[in-house]
């Protein structure tokens, strides 16, 4: 795609990153076969390649954005479909977080719209915040059909029936390995997962100390700061990374980090891009540093060959978060690791659509958003599964057992296979149609 910034534009890093994705563009339209939000609305400019020419106009013109133009960003999920399927190579998650980050700066948006990302950008990142959030979402569910926004309604319908007791896990501590110490990592514990499901970080140290891993919860990490980096509201996002950066710097320069493990998946593609957004800061060679050593919970347990198990006659239906496939291109470690604890394991029909949850875009967006989750839901259903997983505490929020089974996160199904507890869900949404698992000899 040719491009006309001028010298004086391109001095500015974000602009002369915009350029070269814009000119490895080629128009050749791949991507609205794979991009959601084309295939539910039909229309060029919800698609990347109509975003694309968007983004191009208001950029080199310098132009205020206009409600057309916000609309159609604002559309885009960050699934990142596109990236997977572009055969150019167009890096289109640097493209539209940069023309996210230059919409907050110059467009002014209704009072309404600026309220509810205030709010959530307030409340989501902070755990506290957000479990009093919960409780109060919890007891105003009995009057939604009174709500006429909408997004209010969403954000009711995202309380949990249970909400979970805090996890002490969470605090800043070291869990010793098992046996003889392979590796030694730091958890990030995240944010909104501990609020609304406090089991996937305890079954994460469960099976990596039983694997030989010395688990750290470092003092001052937090938020990845993915939730205000995909509203463009880069100060807050940044202040949130910087923390974990200069919290995970200090675990490497003191007893040394084999890995910083993350299972959220969303959050695994926001941190293993800390070295693109801190390029030109002076943390830029520690952002590179926690970026080489960030890795998915699935990496990690690939390298420690977690133990082959015996058939355990479950069918489990594996949901892809895109953040995963997309984001991390990480497509078979969790399957492979299932089916190595005697899971056998399918996948519904289009593995590479979202499920419409995509970080706060189920809370802003919700139309879109339910009948992505609609369609994602039918074709999990359509495999009968015993439990569907996922890697992604938002992609589990969103199909919840709506599709038959109960959903749990992958690494509760391997802990529970190696010999950790009964993920909880499974007895909250019904008992499976077999035998509960036994403890390996």
């Amino acid at each position: 795609m040719q491009t006309n910034f001028t010298e004086t534009q391109l001095r500015d890093p974000g602009t002369a990153r915009a350029n070269e994705i814009l000119r490895a563009c080629v128009h050749c339209g791949f991507c609205t076969a794979t991009c959601p939000t084309y295939q539910v609305l039909g229309d060029e400019l919800d698609s990347p390649r109509g975003r694309i020419y968007l983004i191009k106009d208001m950029l080199e013109n310098e132009r205020t954005p206009d409600e057309k133009t916000v609309k159609h960003i604002d559309r885009c999920l960050s699934c990142l479909a596109c990236m997977t399927t572009c055969p150019s190579g167009v890096h289109y998650m640097h493209l539209v977080d940069h023309a996210r980050d230059y919409i907050e700066q110059h467009y002014d948006r209704p009072w309404h719209d600026r309220a509810l990302r205030w709010t959530l950008a307030r409340i989501l990142p902070h755990p506290r915040r957000f479990r009093l959030a919960l409780l109060a979402a919890k007891a105003g569910r009995p009057f939604r059909g009174l709500i006429p926004d909408a997004r209010l309604r969403a954000m009711l319908d995202m309380a949990p029936r249970r909400i979970p007791a805090v996890s002490r896990n969470d605090d800043p501590q070291s869990f010793a390995a098992k046996g003889g110490r392979r590796m030694r990592v730091a958890l990030m514990t995240g944010c909104a997962q501990r609020a609304l499901n406090t089991d996937i970080n305890d079954a994460t140290i469960r099976l990596l100390t039983r694997l030989g891993c010395e688990v750290v919860v470092a003092q001052g990490a937090g938020c990845c700061g993915a939730l205000t980096h995909h509203m463009g509201k880069t100060d807050e996002s940044h202040a949130s990374a910087a923390a974990n950066i200069r919290a995970w710097t200090r675990e490497i320069e003191g007893e040394g980090l084999d890995a910083i493990v993350i299972n959220t998946s969303g959050c695994g593609t926001t941190v293993k891009d800390y070295g693109h957004m801190f390029r030109q800061d002076p943390l830029a060679e520690d952002a590179a540093r926690v970026a080489e050593r960030a890795m998915d919970v699935s990496e990690v347990l690939m390298q420690l060959d977690m133990p082959e198990q015996e058939s355990r006659n479950l069918r489990v239906a594996y949901h892809a978060a895109c953040s995963l496939q997309h984001g991390q291109k990480i497509k078979t470690h969790p399957k492979t690791l299932l089916k190595r604890a005697g899971f056998e394991v399918v996948e519904p029909a289009d593995p590479h659509l979202c499920c419409g949850s995509a970080g706060t875009y189920n809370l802003m967006q919700p139309e879109i958003s339910a009948k992505l989750k609609d369609r994602k839901v039918r074709t999990l259903a359509a495999k009968s599964p015993d439990i569907v997983a996922a890697g992604n505490i938002g992609c589990m929020m969103q199909i919840g057992s709506a599709a038959g089974a109960p959903i749990v996160h992958t690494v509760e199904l391997l802990d529970w296979a190696t010999g950790g507890p009964r993920p909880r869900a499974l007895d909250e949404d019904g008992e499976l149609p077999v035998p509960r698992l036994s403890t390996p000899a």
